[in-house]
């Protein structure tokens, strides 16, 4: 089954990248425009290896795009003067690879990105690092992110999105990721149908029926750069899949618009759970939803979601614990988007209203937040943070470092010049020291 997967994902790459290229003779752009672009990074790097090291960094990110198409590299040297006599050393894990997985590791992570068109057009084609990949309502994989680890760690992953009305068939479309093309682990897609596309009436032709699947070929451990791929322990595949229904209630323009759902999954044949619930906009500004969920003990909702790389190895465990009784839970998210997204800010909270699941992530609420500022929003800065929060029992648990993770960015841009503090704190179970903390300061140039 895994095989079959990962062989459906490379063909559906190549099948959309010459659906591309052939859609893009069929109907060229408007006047498509080549471009070039060359930036230059200095900067100061700490890695965790094990134990925290600094390196300075020096980083090239030549980008070229035409029409619908774009590339752009990320070639980094991290090197600090601990040679002997003080003599420059180059970062070993970014160029010496051992094995050839580790070689497709390192050397895949020099792409920053390759696209074809933007995200909800008919063809959307991206590989590169992602941090919002959700299949439908994301009750099986939602705002999953290969991102994790940076920026010790980069994964090369793929978005595929293809919907029918690209060839004047609106009735169906499929949704496809993965997370680390090196070593295929984490592979997933939906395929749905719209079964009244051809309806005259304009909320119901939106209805969607939806088929989820998403599997994890390596559960074992968290795939951090500072493991090689080889000595991991796979353990067993886990396979998540479901269906759900998606039917638009109302959409009054400028105004309001809701959506209703309701998903079913099921994990390793083994444990099964439901959700119904709302989504939507309200005056085209702010954001909403809500969801009832209904699961058996051991079942973990949003399975892949944005803390997974770290608990997917107890995630995994409880799933086939044998935990019995059930969790009548919620999700609630309130958020807000201005000035043609250039500023978003969204918390979502989710737990049980009572429960038998004994995992300590399920039986207490979890937080996340995200907040973005775009260039333009306040003169000369833009920035972006994330916070993730489990087993929130009390007020004081929201400063806590323990189960938590934070990622920002402060950028500060003076013409073409652009100066970045990164930080990132992990929480990683079973890791010490814990929490990981690494952080840098970047400034690049745009040369061209």
């Amino acid at each position: 089954m895994v095989t079959v997967l990962r062989r459906g994902l490379w063909a559906l790459l190549l099948i959309g990248l010459a659906a591309g290229r052939a859609f893009s003779q069929a109907v060229p752009a408007e006047n498509p425009t080549f471009g070039f672009g060359m930036s230059l990074g200095i900067g100061v790097q700490t890695f965790n290896e094990p134990q925290p090291v600094t390196y300075e960094s020096l980083s090239l990110f030549p980008d070229i795009s035409y029409g619908k198409f774009g590339m752009g590299l990320a070639i980094t040297l991290n090197y600090n003067f601990t040679g002997p006599g003080n003599s420059l050393y180059l970062r070993q894990a970014d160029w010496v690879p051992t094995t050839f997985q580790s070689f497709l590791q390192t050397y895949l992570a020099k792409i920053n990105y390759i696209r074809w068109g933007l995200e909800g057009d008919p063809l959307f084609i991206k590989l590169g690092s992602f941090d919002d990949v959700t299949l439908g309502d994301g009750f099986i994989a939602g705002d999953y992110t290969n991102m994790y680890f940076l920026p010790q760690d980069r994964h090369l992953g793929l978005k595929a999105d293809v919907d029918g009305s690209l060839f004047g068939f609106p009735y169906v479309g499929v949704e496809t990721f993965a997370g680390n093309l090196a070593l295929m682990d984490v592979l997933g897609g939906r395929a749905y149908v719209r079964p009244l596309a051809g309806a005259g009436i304009a909320i119901l032709k939106d209805a969607q029926v939806g088929a989820t699947l998403v599997v994890d070929t390596a559960s074992a451990n968290p795939l951090q750069s500072s493991i090689e791929p080889s000595a991991l322990a796979p353990g067993a595949p886990v396979y998540v899949y479901g269906g759900d229904i998606r039917v638009p209630l109302f959409a009054a323009k400028d105004t309001a618009s809701m959506i209703a759902f309701t998903d079913v999954a099921i994990i390793d044949s083994q444990t099964v759970g439901g959700a119904l619930g709302v989504n939507g906009k309200l005056i085209n500004i702010f954001t909403y939803g809500a969801q009832l969920r209904l699961m058996q003990a051991s079942f973990i909702p949003d399975y892949f979601g944005p803390l997974y790389d770290v608990s997917r190895l107890t995630d995994s465990l409880y799933v086939n614990s044998g935990v019995s009784g059930s969790t009548f839970g919620y999700l609630v998210s309130l958020g807000t988007s201005l000035l043609g997204d250039k500023l978003v800010f969204t918390v979502t909270m989710d737990g049980p209203f009572e429960t038998s699941a004994t995992l300590p992530s399920l039986q207490y609420p979890e937080l996340r937040a995200i907040l973005s500022v775009g260039e333009g929003v306040v003169p000369g800065f833009f920035f972006s943070f994330s916070y993730d929060k489990q087993s929130i029992t009390t007020i004081g648990d929201l400063i806590s470092q323990q189960n938590g993770s934070i990622a920002a960015q402060i950028s500060f841009k003076s013409g073409p010049a652009i100066i970045s503090f990164v930080y990132q704190l992990s929480y990683v179970p079973g890791q010490s020291p814990n929490p990981i903390i690494t952080s840098g300061l970047q400034t690049s140039v745009a040369l061209f």
